[in-house]
């Protein structure tokens, strides 16, 4: 009898080594936005879960959009784990069942996350913005609004957009007499959009497009572009890493949520969904602020930020005076009309 409990004992203690070792071993494969912010993500909410689990990470970059993660839930064939969303993305995302529900409960106390900031499928892993930015050492006016993105007159050369119409629509609205709260109200009528393509068209002649964000702070570093609109985390990440003279114009920002999210078919969801409760922590979320100035979407991270950071936030009172949340429910009902027009109007 004792020899059979030992021999139990120790098959129980070799599945258990085993187990410890298959959890140490298991990879999480991520897709991100890459460049700065998944440089960020990985030390504030990559390595530390690392070191707490023995789970490893595999990154891959992408620009957005649902087409590959739709055709791998189609195929049965899904090889990610967890995913970066743009809120839009992850409104249809959720709506088509491409991604798996989430357990608010999970998250513990919900009630200091910025409203919004938890959806049926996702959880938000940080606010940015977009905004566009300068080269100071090249200009010698300073440009502070939008309007002067498009003034071509008074700052001549090349401008830098995201090859999309979001954010860029909004702008052109703006730029043209649009009352920052009533952007969406005039876009979601087809004289709105002909409005705003009249006056993307004041500047399309001098148009750079581009589109991983990457490339928005390197066209600027080239002097291939006057100005480039960018994400914040990009630019603050050039000037005070790469000690560029770069500049950000907060006029008419853009601000949105990023999410984690869950394929549906993910391989390792269970592991994936202790990771994004580990990263909600409000810790976690404000250490993410030390390495990019992307803002906590839970209030209880704000005292946990650098005063000094704090001034390089989108959600800094100086930075959120003419400041836009995107309408994730505009661009979810609309994109793919709106997308259908642009990429006509960007061979016209």
């Amino acid at each position: 009898m004792r020899t059979n409990i030992k021999v139990q004992c120790a098959a129980l203690a070799v599945l258990a080594l085993a187990n410890v070792h298959a959890q140490a071993a298991e990879t999480l494969s991520v897709v991100t936005f890459g460049g700065a912010y998944e440089a960020a993500a990985k030390k504030a909410y990559f390595d530390p879960f690392t070191q707490a689990t023995g789970v490893t990470f595999s990154t891959e970059s992408y620009d957005g959009g649902l087409a590959k993660l739709s055709a791998m839930e189609q195929a049965k064939n899904t090889t990610w784990d967890l995913i970066d969303l743009e809120t839009n993305d992850a409104i249809t995302a959720c709506d088509e069942g491409l991604l798996k529900k989430f357990d608010k409960k999970l998250l513990g106390k919900t009630s200091d996350f910025i409203p919004g900031s938890i959806s049926d499928c996702a959880v938000a892993s940080m606010v940015w913005s977009t905004v566009y930015a300068y080269d100071a050492s090249k200009m010698k006016t300073a440009p502070t609004t939008v309007n002067d993105f498009f003034d071509l007159e008074k700052f001549p050369g090349k401008r830098g957009l995201r090859k999309s119409p979001k954010v860029s629509m909004e702008w052109a609205l703006i730029a043209d007499g649009v009352d920052p709260k009533d952007v969406y109200k005039v876009l979601g009528t087809p004289a709105g959009v002909d409005r705003a393509f009249k006056k993307l068209d004041t500047i399309k002649k001098n148009i750079v497009w581009w589109e991983a964000g990457a490339q928005a702070p390197q066209l600027l570093a080239d002097g291939a572009v006057v100005m480039t609109q960018v994400y914040n985390g990009r630019i603050d990440d050039a000037a005070k890493k790469d000690n560029k003279p770069f500049k950000a114009v907060w006029d008419a920002q853009v601000y949105d949520f990023e999410w984690w999210a869950i394929p549906a078919g993910a391989k390792h969801a269970d592991t994936a969904t202790k990771f994004i409760v580990a990263a909600s922590q409000p810790k976690s979320y404000a250490d993410l602020s030390k390495y990019i100035a992307y803002a906590p979407p839970r209030k209880d991270a704000i005292p946990l930020v650098d005063k000094q950071r704090l001034a390089d936030l989108p959600t800094a009172p100086a930075n959120f005076k003419r400041a836009v949340q995107i309408n994730a429910n505009f661009w979810a009902d609309n994109a793919d009309q709106i997308n259908k027009r642009f990429q006509v109007w960007l061979t016209q």
